[in-house]
């Protein structure tokens, strides 16, 4: 066989890399989120959408193997319940993928001890009670990993982030204790650093600036490749850290931010040195 029919059947069998898996995602009803589930669904996962608002994931949902699960990540026994839901239908659980979470706006000052609270609920212990009710089921699995969504805001200063930031710096520092406490139970965790993502989120988030098309503008020219980057984007690296193919990457930080990360480009016309 040729090394282009090599690469081409290695490509095909990699299109199913998720065959006879089962994946839970938690904030899967829309943006990143449903990105990741339709993604791991054509790979072929069997899926559990977990979210407060799953009206939209059921209405793209005509598979059997995919199912939405109502779940308040903030709440111990709602995530408890929904996971055992997920258990009882697919037997058991191999990937889940912690992506639920919310953003918030501001300098130190700008937010009260509640709203650090309410952010913190969502962001980091909303993973905390998520991976907590799955470990059980994660280790009965020969291909068990945890990806979470975290953001170039654990990585970089960005301005008017500073209570998102701190949650997403407790999520990469949670990454790699978590990759450290269960890799020799056959549980591999990673995250994902998303840069600035066109989603809904940030949608609304433009909609209340005074000039939208500026912001967006200046939010495209802040990362080298000039654009947002795309919530399939952000799936296929999620995707690539929960695959059966990549058996050897835990405690693993994956930037897919345009560049934004590592890239220091001089401004267009100020030469090449």
């Amino acid at each position: 066989m040729s090394e282009a029919a090599d690469q081409g059947a290695d490509s095909a069998a990699g299109s199913r890399d998720f065959a006879g898996l089962a994946a839970v995602v938690t904030g899967g009803a829309s943006g990143i989120g449903a990105a990741t589930a339709a993604l791991l669904a054509e790979r072929g996962a069997r899926v559990a959408v977990l979210d407060l608002a799953i009206g939209e994931a059921e209405r793209k949902n005509e598979s059997p193997s995919w199912i939405c699960v109502p779940a308040d990540v903030t709440d111990d026994d709602s995530v408890r319940a929904a996971i055992a839901e997920v258990v009882a239908v697919f037997g058991g659980i191999d990937v889940l993928v912690n992506n639920a979470g919310v953003g918030a706006i501001g300098t130190v000052e700008d937010n009260d001890d509640a709203e650090w609270q309410r952010v913190f609920d969502v962001n980091v212990f909303g993973m905390v009670r998520t991976a907590r009710a799955a470990l059980p089921h994660l280790r009965r699995s020969s291909h068990a990993a945890i990806v979470n969504t975290c953001s170039i805001a654990a990585t970089a200063g960005l301005p008017q982030r500073a209570l998102y930031s701190a949650t997403k710096g407790a999520v990469l520092s949670l990454t790699l204790a978590m990759a450290a406490d269960h890799v020799r139970e056959g549980v591999r965790v990673n995250c994902v650093n998303p840069g600035t993502a066109d989603t809904p989120w940030v949608s609304r988030l433009l909609d209340q600036s005074p000039d939208p098309a500026r912001e967006r503008a200046a939010l495209e020219a802040r990362q080298p490749l000039g654009r947002l980057v795309s919530a399939a984007e952000v799936a296929g690296a999620i995707a690539y850290l929960a695959s059966p193919l990549s058996g050897s990457t835990t405690g693993t930080s994956l930037a897919v931010d345009g560049g934004m990360a590592g890239l220091r480009l001089r401004p267009p016309g100020a030469g090449t040195r």
